[in-house]
C-alpha cells in the first residue's frame, strides 16, 4: 500500500488518484481523502465539460437537474407534494409552483455565479423546515391562504441555494455558464412537473371525494411533515 500524506494543494494526475483511491492503493488522511477525491473528479469533470459542444453540454445539464430532482431529490420531491396536496384548486396550485420556481431561479444563479455563499449546515436544515412548514400549514388551513405563494416563495429562495450548491460540486464550464445554468433549471422544472403529474394522476379520481381530506390530504402532509422533521434534526444534531 502507498501511504500519501503529502500537502493535499500537491496534485499528480487526477485520474491516478481517482483510481488508487477506488482501488484501495491510496491512502490518505481520513479528514482529506474525501476532498481530495471530490476536489480531482471535480477537475476530471471540468476537462471533459471543456472538450464538450454547447449542445452536449446543454444535455448534460438539463439531466443533471432533473436527475437532482429525480431520483436524489427526495426532499425537494417532498416539498412539491407538500404544495400538491395544499389545495385542490387548480390556479392556486399553479400560483404556487410559480412563486417556487421564480425564487430558486433568482438564487439558483446568483448563488452559482458566486455573488451569495451561504453554507450547506445553515441552508439544509432550513429547507427540511420548509418542508414541515408546507405540511402543517396542509393539515390547518383547508385552502392555501392568500399568503401562501409568498411563503412559497422565500421557501423556494432556500432550494435555489441547495441546487446551487449541487451545481458547485458539479462544476461549471466558465465559457458557457449562463446557458449551463439554464439547462440545469430546466431539467429541475422537468423533474417538478413530472412529480405533480405523477401526483395528480394517481389522486385524480378520489380528488372529489368526500374523505379525500380526512383520509388522504392530510395523513400525506403529516407523513410529510414527520419527514421534513426527522430530516431537521438529522442536520442540525447528528
Amino acid at each position: 500500500m502507498l501511504l500519501f500524506t503529502a500537502n493535499v494543494h500537491a496534485h499528480p494526475q487526477d485520474e491516478d488518484i481517482i483510481l488508487d483511491i477506488e482501488e484501495g492503493q491510496l491512502k490518505l488522511q481520513s479528514s482529506v481523502i474525501d476532498s481530495e477525491y471530490q476536489a480531482a473528479l471535480k477537475r476530471k469533470r471540468q476537462r471533459k465539460l471543456a472538450s464538450m459542444s454547447w449542445q452536449q453540454k446543454f444535455s448534460l445539464y438539463v439531466k443533471a437537474g432533473f436527475e437532482h430532482i429525480i431520483p436524489k431529490g427526495l426532499d425537494h420531491i417532498l416539498f412539491i407534494l407538500g404544495l400538491f396536496f395544499s389545495s385542490l384548486v387548480l390556479a392556486s396550485l399553479l400560483w404556487q409552483v410559480t412563486a417556487f420556481t421564480l425564487a430558486h431561479s433568482i438564487t439558483l444563479g446568483v448563488a452559482s455565479l458566486g455573488i451569495v455563499a451561504v453554507p450547506a449546515h445553515i441552508v439544509e436544515p432550513l429547507i427540511a423546515l420548509s418542508i414541515v412548514w408546507i405540511a402543517v400549514e396542509n393539515c390547518i388551513f383547508k385552502q392555501a391562504s392568500k399568503w401562501r405563494s409568498l411563503v412559497v416563495f422565500g421557501f423556494g429562495l432556500l432550494h435555489g441555494l441547495g441546487f446551487a450548491a449541487v451545481l458547485s460540486e458539479y462544476g461549471l464550464p466558465k465559457n458557457d455558464l449562463i446557458p449551463s445554468l439554464l439547462a440545469f433549471n430546466i431539467g429541475v422544472e422537468l423533474g417538478q412537473i413530472s412529480i405533480i403529474l405523477a401526483a395528480f394522476v394517481l389522486t385524480y379520481f378520489i380528488q372529489k371525494k368526500v374523505w379525500y381530506r380526512r383520509w388522504v390530504q392530510i395523513p400525506v402532509s403529516i407523513f410529510i411533515a414527520a419527514v421534513g422533521v426527522f430530516w431537521f434534526i438529522e442536520r442540525t444534531v447528528l
